[in-house]
């Protein structure tokens, strides 16, 4: 690392660069085991005789329980500390494929891709963890780094595991190949334990007064909260709809309502979490150095919303749109065109991180979703006269727009209340799985078009409230558990 802000990789001398390859890795390979199924699907149907909704109903299950582990493993990582998290998460995951990969009948499949979706909140863990390692003008790229190169294990999956399926042969050749997956996250999650450390040597990790959610300052701040709570609810309701009957029919009607009042049975035990954790400070105040707006987490959960929901949503239905937008096509070209979309974190992530760190917050991420507007409103535009070159093009140009938003989103995660890094980023992190099933819920009601219009008619609303998101500056004020204060530069 070196003082001008300019960052060698290959430098593993530097202890934060080692632990930003250590960390990337960590989720290169939870998001391997969380996609590992799909590539494999067609393996998976012919084993089992699937039917085209149970098809659905797995790939919904996959994702189902990522929008309350990501805000539970942002509380996990704020009280106890990425190492150990972050490695526990492995380790149950490894054990969680491997019971997958062995399952011999629907129901088994069902149930273990649900809990599989819980890897799919290892994201948050190195959110926390590169922001304690890297300086306010570095730590943009360094998340951008760390969220676009982990985001590939997708397409690592996607590119390998057929491969290694027909390599083992048989019937059970996907098996080993997800059964390898579940072996190597184990591994890695052993080696990360030994390896990783939370913070720096001499340097504090900061952790929340109480557990069980977000601080706030004023009251105001504490309803805002409470507001924000309600998508997240709303999006598991539409998923168990989505499950139900009226959607995959993979539980009946009476499931589903009873889904719902659990539902809402946690809603009301999380608001009396939230203001357990808060009450003190509503009813007594707090120093105004140890303020912070939480407008501030809202809009960045906004911003992902249309940033990563949209990527979500998109890489689900982007093979099919190619399919039935071109003629002379077949799955595996239609795959292949639609794979840019996905390629493009490799560079746009980072890059989106590095401009956040070099231009500024606010407008890097305003920019960003003014052109995410654009290409979204472009791909509606596309149908079958469009030369497929230019078609993919245009996709590609505005994948780099929606991910390099996502990684000038986490340019700025780290900067708002370092001791609840964790929990900001899980909330936001959260909001973008709700954001792919809002827009995929869409999808399911209308042509695609109109459902790219959606997206960045939504998007331009979301550029109106990027407009209030206050750039970090100065510094940020800490508690030591001793009492004392420590600043810590955001500019």
């Amino acid at each position: 690392m070196q003082n001008n802000g300019r960052m060698n990789l290959l430098n593993l001398a530097d202890p934060k660069i080692k632990m930003l390859h250590i960390t990337w890795f960590a989720f290169f390979l939870s998001f391997v085991v969380w996609f590992s199924h799909a590539p494999l699907m067609v393996f998976i149907k012919e084993a089992f005789d699937l039917t085209s909704d149970q098809v659905k109903a797995l790939l919904i299950l996959n994702v189902a329980l990522t929008i309350p582990a990501r805000i539970i493993i942002g509380i996990l990582v704020d009280k106890f500390g990425p190492r150990i998290i972050y490695s526990s998460l492995l380790i149950l995951s490894s054990g969680i494929c491997l019971t997958f990969a062995t399952a011999t009948s629907f129901e088994q499949l069902a149930f273990f891709r649900f809990l599989l979706g819980f890897v799919g909140a290892g994201f948050v863990i190195g959110i926390r963890l590169v922001g304690e390692w890297f300086p306010a003008k570095q730590v943009g790229i360094a998340e951008g780094i760390y969220g676009g190169w982990g985001n590939f294990g997708s397409a690592a999956a996607a590119m390998t595991l057929p491969t290694i399926a027909y390599a083992f042969g048989g019937d059970d050749g996907w098996r080993y190949a997800l059964g390898l997956t579940g072996v190597a996250a184990g591994l890695y999650g052993i080696f990360f334990y030994i390896m990783a450390r939370n913070t720096p040597k001499g340097s504090t990790y900061f952790k929340p007064k109480k557990s069980g959610g977000l601080e706030v300052t004023s009251w105001k701040d504490f309803f805002f909260y409470l507001g924000m709570n309600v998508p997240m609810y709303i999006a598991l309701a539409v998923l168990a709809w989505k499950l139900s009957p009226a959607g995959v029919n993979l539980y009946a009607t009476e499931t589903m309502y009873m889904m719902w009042v659990g539902l809402t049975a946690l809603f009301f035990i999380q608001l009396n979490s939230i203001w357990r954790v808060n009450k003190e400070n509503l009813t007594h105040g707090v120093p105004d150095i140890d303020k912070y707006e939480f407008k501030q987490v809202a809009i960045l959960n906004v911003a992902y919303f249309v940033t990563f929901g949209s990527e979500l949503a998109v890489v689900s239905m982007l093979p099919l749109f190619f399919l039935d937008t071109f003629e002379g096509l077949d799955p595996v070209k239609a795959g292949l065109l639609a794979s840019g979309f996905a390629f493009m974190n490799l560079v746009a992530r980072p890059t989106g991180g590095w401009l956040s760190d070099k231009f500024g917050r606010r407008q890097s991420l305003m920019i960003f979703i003014g052109g995410l507007t654009l290409g979204y409103a472009m791909l509606s535009q596309i149908d079958g006269t469009w030369f497929i070159p230019f078609a993919v093009m245009a996709t590609m140009v505005c994948s780099f727009f929606v991910q390099a938003g996502e990684g000038a989103v986490f340019a700025i995660v780290p900067l708002v209340k370092r001791r609840m890094t964790g929990q900001i980023a899980g909330m936001t992190g959260a909001y973008g799985n709700v954001g792919a099933v809002i827009y995929l819920t869409v999808l399911s009601f209308v042509d695609y078009s109109t459902f790219f219009m959606v997206i960045a008619a939504s998007s331009a609303v979301m550029f109106l409230a990027v407009l209030f998101l206050s750039e970090p500056k100065g510094h940020m004020a800490e508690v030591n558990e001793d009492g004392t204060v420590e600043l810590i530069d955001v500019d």
